[in-house]
C-alpha cells in the first residue's frame, strides 16, 4: 500500500474517535468494578475528583478566552466530552499520519503510542497547563488506571486504523 497523508489523517480521526469512545467505556467498567482503594473512587489526573476534570477546565478556558463566555453547568456537560473527543481525534490523526510514512510507530499494536500519549498528556501537559494536580499528588492506582486506559486507547486506535488502512 502506498503512503497517503490525507487517507492516513482521515483514518486517524476515525480511529481516534473510536478509541476515545472505547477508552470511556473501559473506564466506566474499571470504575464500576474497582474498590475505592484501588481506583474506584480516585480517577486519572484528567478527572480530578476534587474539582472539574481537565477536559471541562480546558473547555471553560477556551470558551472564556475565545468567546468571553463562562460555561453554564449544562454546557460543561457537553463541552468536556467534546474536548476529550477532539483530543482523541487529533491524536489519532497524528498517529495514523505518522504510520503512513513510519510504519514502526505501530509497534506494539498501538500500545506504545497509548503509553506515549499517557506520559506526554496525562503526566505532562495536563498538570503543566494547570488542568490537574501534579503527578506526585495522585496515588499509584490513579496512574495505573490512566496508563491502562491509554493502552486501550492506543490498541483501539491501531485496530481501527488497520481496518481502514490495511
Amino acid at each position: 500500500m502506498k503512503a497517503n497523508l490525507g487517507k492516513g489523517i482521515l483514518a486517524g480521526v476515525v480511529a481516534g474517535l473510536a478509541a476515545s469512545w472505547t477508552m470511556d467505556r473501559f473506564q466506566d467498567v474499571w470504575l464500576a468494578l474497582a474498590p475505592p482503594d484501588q481506583g474506584g473512587s480516585e480517577t486519572q489526573p484528567q478527572a480530578d475528583t476534587t474539582d472539574e476534570n481537565a477536559t471541562v477546565k480546558a473547555a471553560s478556558a477556551i470558551s472564556q478566552r475565545v468567546f468571553n463566555h463562562s460555561l453554564a453547568p449544562a454546557e460543561k456537560k457537553l463541552a468536556g466530552p467534546a474536548v476529550h473527543y477532539a483530543v482523541g481525534a487529533a491524536s489519532g490523526a497524528v498517529y495514523a499520519a505518522t504510520a503512513e510514512f513510519v510504519p514502526k510507530v505501530t509497534s506494539g499494536f498501538g500500545m506504545l503510542f497509548g503509553a506515549a500519549l499517557w506520559l506526554t498528556v496525562d503526566e505532562g501537559a495536563v498538570p503543566l497547563l494547570g488542568l490537574a494536580k501534579g503527578p506526585t499528588e495522585y496515588p499509584p492506582s490513579t496512574h495505573i488506571y490512566a496508563f491502562v486506559s491509554h493502552l486501550v486507547f492506543g490498541a483501539t486506535a491501531e485496530g481501527v486504523r488497520r481496518l481502514l488502512r490495511p
